[in-house]
């Protein structure tokens, strides 16, 4: 019998057991959206694969999923320490659009990508603008709970009024006031945070809305906690972003909810870490990144980069490379072609020991790369029955949403000349003419042919050098 799932709990700093808050109900699920001011680069997508795969493995152990996922499109400002202007207006001058233009283009831009990558799209998708009756009520809330104060520029989360603040990051929070070396303003603690900004009299602002205090907008944090609450509740199962949410974003989102219902909003946060470049953090800051559509121009197709964050979990750091795509790129081809050749029976069952196996390594905390081993173990074909392995694997495929069975592979004809020479060859290995065989083979090379062999016949693949890389991928043609 597989082991139950165990889910990492970086507000304990625990492995624990996971089982839903409500048994009755789905699992209420929240995690943390695009800011669409630009495209997402590769690095914010690896923690949505890694959201999409726990999804994923919550729905293998047989949870439904409520899945919730906002969009920020206004108040995320290009300073976490609530300096800088909204970023959405930054988008705007930068394009020449309207703010509502580019949240609209950076959104279907992010969906598509989400698509390409077979990332499940949430349940509700949720937009800040749409919710801002709902972030004023729950600052009116805890203002009356006596957790805001007032500033020229707008009102503030005043974080000394909880003695148990930053939890979540272990922060030491009277160290960063001891310490603190730059201008906090008007605020009390370098730990405060915006709530509600007051629009400048001299600012034309394309987002701003009328509220009990002043117009003005708000802030990045209070958008996931009420949205959160809106659909979930008070109090719900899991909650996730990137490492970088630890110690500002999710810290605050708790610090609020806190104050208004005395919850810490989710009883698991969890988080994915980061995408390296170059040993540094992929950032849309450093100017010039990677987007999904970086790698199709390079010749690849984007679930070998789903492939490749298969192979880390999501609690360690990944470097990317071209080098490090390129294999990830190629151990997928061999995963579909192996799969492919494994022979269908639609009665088939998946094998019960191997599934438990797989399960125990998913309910490991999304032990992922371990699981990826006994799949190519499986695709070995010589395991269990192949018609079996075949059923798991498809099963399996569930969670590595790679899409095996939908997978076929580029049939394209020969040139007449190539496919006499391939069986000329087949007839001399057929006859034990290895020379000839030998000779045949290396002629079909010199042509940009390979002839794989296999008990079914042969493959004829062509070989295509991919574009700005000098790594050889190859392309089926046809079997034999």
């Amino acid at each position: 019998m597989a082991a139950a799932l165990h889910l990492y709990d970086n507000y304990t700093r625990s492995l624990r057991p996971f089982a839903p808050f409500n048994a009755s109900g789905p699992v209420g699920l929240y995690t943390c959206g695009p800011t669409v001011y630009d495209y997402q680069h590769i690095g914010n997508f690896r923690t949505f694969l890694f959201e999409d795969l726990l999804r994923r493995v919550l729905k293998w152990n047989g949870f439904s999923v409520q899945h919730v996922m906002n969009i920020t499109d206004v108040g995320h400002l290009t300073s976490d320490a609530d300096t800088g202007e909204d970023k959405m207006e930054k988008g705007s001058r930068r394009t020449g659009k309207t703010a509502w233009e580019i949240a609209q283009l950076y959104t279907d831009a992010f969906l598509n990508d989400m698509r390409r990558l077979r990332i499940e799209e949430p349940a509700v998708l949720c937009r800040a603008t749409d919710h801002i009756a709902e972030q004023i009520a729950f600052i009116a809330d805890i203002e009356r709970q006596g957790f805001v104060y007032h500033t020229s520029d707008g009102l503030y989360f005043d974080t000394a009024k909880q003695p148990d603040y930053g939890h979540l990051a272990r922060l030491d929070v009277q160290g960063l006031a001891a310490g603190k070396r730059v201008d906090v303003g008007e605020k009390r603690l370098p730990t405060d945070f915006a709530l509600w900004k007051f629009s400048k009299v001299d600012e034309h602002r394309q987002m701003e809305w009328d509220s009990p205090w002043g117009k003005g907008f708000p802030g990045w944090h209070i958008e996931c906690s009420a949205m959160a609450q809106k659909y979930l509740g008070d109090y719900f199962d899991i909650h996730c972003g990137g490492e970088d949410h630890i110690p500002v974003h999710h810290t605050n989102e708790i610090a609020q909810t806190q104050a208004r219902v005395q919850t810490r909003l989710a009883n698991f946060w969890m988080h994915g870490y980061f995408l390296l470049v170059d040993s540094a953090k992929m950032a849309k800051a450093d100017g010039e990144f990677l987007q999904v559509q970086s790698l199709v121009n390079r010749g690849y197709d984007p679930l070998a980069f789903r492939y490749l964050c298969l192979t880390a979990h999501y609690r360690t750091q990944m470097s990317f490379t071209w080098d490090a795509l390129a294999g990830a790129a190629t151990a997928l081809d061999r995963m579909r072609v192996a799969f492919h050749a494994l022979p269908v029976d639609a009665k088939a069952l998946p094998d019960p020991g191997f599934v438990d196996r797989i399960t125990d390594e998913l309910n490991n905390d999304l032990n992922v790369p371990r699981a990826l081993a006994i799949a190519w173990h499986l695709l070995r074909g010589d395991t269990v029955d192949p018609r079996g392995a075949r059923a798991t694997l498809a099963k399996f495929d569930d969670v590595l949403g790679l899409g095996l069975a939908e997978w076929r592979p580029h049939v394209d004809e020969a040139p007449e000349q190539i496919r006499a020479l391939a069986e000329s060859r087949a007839e001399a290995r057929k006859n034990r003419h290895w020379a000839e065989a030998d000779r045949l083979r290396a002629e079909l090379a010199a042509s940009g042919w390979v002839m794989e062999d296999r008990p079914d016949g042969y493959l004829l693949k062509k070989t295509v050098l991919r574009e700005k890389g000098s790594e050889i991928g190859n392309q089926l043609i046809g079997r034999k």
